[in-house]
């Protein structure tokens, strides 16, 4: 199913609060500005800081 449009349009990164766009494989949610990516569980996002992983 994935995760909703309308809720991706509102999503914001919770340590620099820039939008977050979803990842290709659909795993996760990216942050351009701090490269962080939080993972999409169940369809859910967990957009906690302790959950993100850093791209190098």
């Amino acid at each position: 199913m994935g995760v909703d449009p309308e809720l991706l349009e509102i999503l914001a990164c919770p340590a620099c609060k820039t939008p977050v766009e979803l990842v290709n494989d659909e795993t996760g949610l990216r942050c351009r500005q701090c490269r962080r990516v939080y993972p999409i569980r169940d369809d859910i996002p967990v957009m906690l800081l302790d959950e993100a992983t850093i791209e190098s």
